[in-house]
């Protein structure tokens, strides 16, 4: 039997939780992103768009393209809270959903009785129904080609890639339309003549070769649609982390303490979240000229400890500012890794925890800013 996925996208998350909770917003460029002059996009309505604001892009220039936009700051709760009964809704149709992000997911649904074009259908309106937003769903025989599908149609869009087109609907897309395959890869093929993907397919390995080297066969099996990856349960959370882009450089080393503990403090509630507990700690340091360096510690035993976790964090954020005194910062991170299922803790540790568990707490009650550690206080 042929194998059943569909990759159900929503449209504009964020900007469309925002308009449908805000009807006044309906219909109008938003953008939904940091403020500050170094704020990014994080999600652009459908109106929007049309003047090229993107997601990622600078808010600056963002405004440059539609000076008219009006912006919101971000509502992580709230989406988190849509994206749960988003996929309550997945789970109504099958057990195996594989999610991406808060809301995308794969969903192989071969097992299912139902034509696949009805049942890509049912979702999208269960999902309306339920949140009153538009998702648009790609149906085909592998993850590939469904996310590529489910791509085509946007917003509230639905595309059936069976077997018998899917030349016909792969071979006329733009080669960057090929998920993974990044903007200067894209231009590297269009400047070697391969413009399409059905091009891409049948593109000889002197074409290739230089741009792909071994890879250049997978890349055209890609191009034809071939994917065998199966769509798995549950996706290995990698990492956790914080970030803070500051509106201005940062030299000051008792700032960046101060950032650098409360960074620490927020990955660490979202560890405890998801009942995990962190074997390494990492820390990411972006100066004024956009040099990255990241730096990392082992922690044994895991741990989901505040305490431990923001000293480990100092710790290496002072090592670094010791060999660059004259450092000026533009960006701090910390990022919790080899992440493991948090276990029974020891005495000590489980007085901590219970101080992080109230604090947790409150701040769900009653917002983030409801209580800050004072080591996170200038």
């Amino acid at each position: 039997m042929a194998r059943a996925v569909l990759h159900v996208d929503m449209d504009a998350f964020y900007a469309s939780v925002e308009q449908h909770d805000n009807p006044q917003l309906a219909g109008l460029p938003l953008i939904v992103g940091g403020t500050g002059p170094r704020g990014v996009v994080a999600a652009a309505s459908y109106e929007v768009r049309k003047y090229g604001v993107r997601s990622a892009m600078p808010m600056r220039q963002a405004l440059e393209r539609c000076p008219q936009a009006l912006c919101v700051r971000p509502r992580m709760a709230r989406y988190q809270e849509v994206s749960q009964v988003v996929f309550g809704v997945f789970n109504e149709f099958t057990p195996l959903v594989q999610g991406l992000s808060l809301d995308e997911a794969f969903l192989d649904v071969t097992a299912s009785r139902e034509p696949v074009a009805t049942l890509a259908m049912r979702v999208k309106q269960r999902i309306r129904e339920r949140t009153g937003l538009t998702a648009s769903v790609g149906a085909a025989t592998n993850k590939l080609v469904a996310k590529i599908a489910s791509e085509l149609h946007k917003p509230d869009g639905l595309t059936i890639v069976t077997p018998q087109n899917l030349r016909a609907t792969l071979d006329p897309l733009p080669v960057r339309r090929l998920p993974g395959l990044g903007g200067k890869t894209g231009l590297r093929l269009e400047a070697a003549g391969v413009r399409t993907l059905g091009e891409l397919r049948v593109a000889p390995d002197p074409q290739l070769w230089p741009i792909f080297g071994r890879h250049s066969q997978e890349m055209r099996d890609r191009a034809a649609g071939i994917d065998e990856r199966p769509v798995m349960l549950e996706r290995q959370e990698l990492s956790i982390s914080a970030e803070d882009t500051f509106d201005q450089d940062i030299h000051d080393r008792r700032k960046l303490r101060h950032a650098v503990s409360e960074l620490a403090d927020l990955a660490c509630s979202r560890t405890r979240d998801r009942d995990l507990a962190a074997g390494c700690v990492s820390i990411k340091i972006r100066e004024h000229d956009f040099t990255t360096v990241t730096r990392q510690r082992a922690v044994q035993p895991a741990t989901q400890d505040r305490r431990t976790i923001a000293m480990i964090a100092t710790q290496l954020l002072d090592l670094w500012l010791s060999e660059h005194p004259a450092a000026r910062l533009r960006l701090l991170g910390v990022a919790l890794r080899q992440l493991t299922p948090a276990t029974q803790l020891d005495l000590f540790g489980t007085a901590q925890g219970g101080v992080d568990e109230a604090v947790d707490a409150v701040r769900e009650r009653f917002g983030k800013l409801a209580l800050r550690r004072a080591s996170s206080l200038e």
